[in-house]
């Protein structure tokens, strides 16, 4: 009798026993489950899908390298569109753009040193770029004094209205202007403003 009584309380769990037990079986069956799915390390996984991946189509990358000029390369500052300034080391999407949108509203640069207005230009910058450009003169294009209003003239970064206002009533009322003899008297005008504006006003 003591001997059955014995089994009985080997055998005999509290609830709180009860609740351990069954905590403790559903992690190990949950670590079971884990374990047959998860791939195996080093084998067959590895060497089917390296068969695999040649087969696959590649992608292309989302933002392709893009391809600079060799050291050297002189760029023409007046003729080149975006695609051939993002070319140049040091200048991306943006600094292309505003190359190119700063150049129309000029009428084109006359020397390279203009880069140094452009929105955002250090001289640090500006010296890592200088030396790959050069420009041509002749591809400017100048304002027509003699034809266009106060308004349009004023549209020239370097000219304020007030300057384009008085080359209009200057040439109202000589009727013509001649050259940079007429304006130089006005005194809206400097000799820094003719020196800037020389390349860009014609009075043909």
């Amino acid at each position: 009798m003591k001997r059955k009584n014995h089994w009985k309380d080997l055998l005999y769990f509290s609830s709180t026993e009860r609740r351990a037990l069954s905590l403790l079986l559903g992690l190990l069956v949950a670590l079971c489950i884990l374990l047959a799915i998860a791939p195996p390390k080093g084998g067959k996984l590895e060497s089917t899908t390296a068969s695999v991946s040649p087969l696959l189509p590649q992608r292309p990358p989302k933002y392709p390298r893009q391809e600079k000029f060799a050291p050297g390369t002189k760029v023409e500052l007046n003729a080149a569109d975006t695609s051939t300034l993002k070319k140049v080391p040091g200048i991306g999407s943006s600094y292309a753009r505003r190359i190119v949108g700063y150049r129309r509203l000029l009428g084109g640069f006359y020397a390279v040193s203009q880069l140094r207005e452009l929105y955002g230009m250090d001289e640090e910058r500006f010296l890592s770029l200088k030396d790959w450009f050069y420009v041509e003169t002749s591809l400017l294009r100048p304002l027509a004094v003699n034809r266009l209003t106060a308004d349009s003239l004023a549209k020239h970064p370097y000219l304020s209205y007030r300057q384009s206002k008085a080359i209009y009533r200057l040439r109202k009322q000589k009727g013509r202007l001649e050259g940079w003899n007429n304006l130089i008297l006005l005194d809206e005008f400097t000799e820094i403003d003719r020196q800037r504006l020389a390349a860009y006003l014609s009075f043909r």
